[in-house]
């Protein structure tokens, strides 16, 4: 993979974004995007589309793919780059919104690459999730980081720390001394459980390192008040994460909790499993309009006819806030 840029990107459309204002955008509710399958299987790219226009239309600021709530891990690399290529062209459409390409690879040299052919595609940060596979040593995944911090040096990275999906360990401490040395280390995505008291301890250091709590959003309020300073859910029901975290920041802490409270009996149990959630959205997304089919590829998980019941009782319940998918809402240019 060599970073090169793509001629057949539409230039008059990109934006070019400085590290200040895009770590800056990377604030608040920032959705994973979910990838779109055909009942067979296949991807679809049309669906696709409107994912990211339905995303859009919500107001937040940033979008991520492809994540764990993308399934990335079952992706072919020709499929994740035209994913990629087309959310980047279409976002970049619309100004103020930043792309946060993922980069999972396992090998510190093909993460290297991932992360340089995303800039110069013209992702505006990347999100890096170490490597885990094979239990690797913490010098090992502390020299994969700075690796690929120093192969976009303007670029800014987010460092995703999820222990429960990967068994990785990290600690506050050796990220700020990775930070010391990569200015653009520019968040850090928090999905050990709970992530309060770690996004707590990473905004103690020095440098203070800011927190986006993950995971669903299952203790948002708590990650909060301990200084989180954005959300990075899955995107099917982006609004309603939308209205908790404006509520927290104009201050009405009661409403939040009182809408966190509300949804936390759906999310606590579909985030007993990532597959599971990954389901979930999937049909949530189908039902809104939003996809043309709820298939996730297999392996995945079967919703059985209490969860699918739940789903019912969910849009229910918050369809004031999560109407039916119109084609063409999409956020000001």
């Amino acid at each position: 993979m060599t970073a090169t840029a793509r001629p057949d990107r539409d230039r008059t459309i990109e934006v070019t974004l400085d590290q200040r204002e895009v770590t800056s955008l990377l604030r608040g509710v920032s959705p994973v995007l979910q990838t779109p399958f055909t009942d067979d299987g296949e991807v679809d790219l049309a669906s696709f589309e409107r994912v990211v226009d339905y995303v859009l239309g919500t107001g937040v600021s940033s979008v991520m793919f492809p994540g764990f709530a993308g399934e990335f891990y079952k992706l072919a690399e020709a499929e994740r780059r035209r994913l990629s290529d087309l959310l980047i062209e279409r976002v970049h459409r619309v100004r103020g919104v930043a792309v946060i390409i993922a980069v999972q690879d396992h090998a510190t040299k093909l993460a290297v690459e991932r992360a340089q052919q995303a800039v110069a595609d013209g992702a505006d940060a990347i999100n890096l999730l170490p490597p885990y596979l094979l239990d690797p040593s913490l010098d090992a995944i502390e020299t994969h980081i700075r690796a690929v911090l120093a192969a976009v040096p303007t670029t800014p990275v987010v460092v995703q720390y999820a222990p429960g999906e990967t068994g990785t360990t990290l600690s506050a401490a050796s990220l700020a001394e990775i930070a010391r040395e990569h200015a653009n280390l520019a968040l850090v995505k928090v999905e050990c459980s709970p992530p309060g008291p770690f996004i707590e301890d990473l905004a103690a250091q020095r440098p203070p390192l800011a927190g986006l709590e993950g995971y669903a959003g299952v203790q948002l309020p708590d990650a909060v008040r301990r200084g989180a300073v954005g959300t990075q859910p899955g995107c099917s029901f982006t609004e309603i994460y939308v209205e908790i975290w404006d509520r927290f920041a104009r201050g009405d802490t009661a409403g939040g909790d009182a809408l966190h409270a509300r949804l936390l009996p759906y999310t606590s149990y579909w985030m007993l499993h990532t597959e599971t959630i990954n389901a979930a959205e999937k049909l949530i997304s189908y039902r809104r309009g939003i996809l043309a089919s709820p298939v996730c590829r297999q392996p995945a998980h079967r919703l059985d006819a209490q969860e699918i019941a739940m789903i019912d009782r969910f849009l229910e319940e918050f369809a004031d806030l999560l109407p039916t998918f119109e084609a063409g809402r999409v956020a000001p240019g």
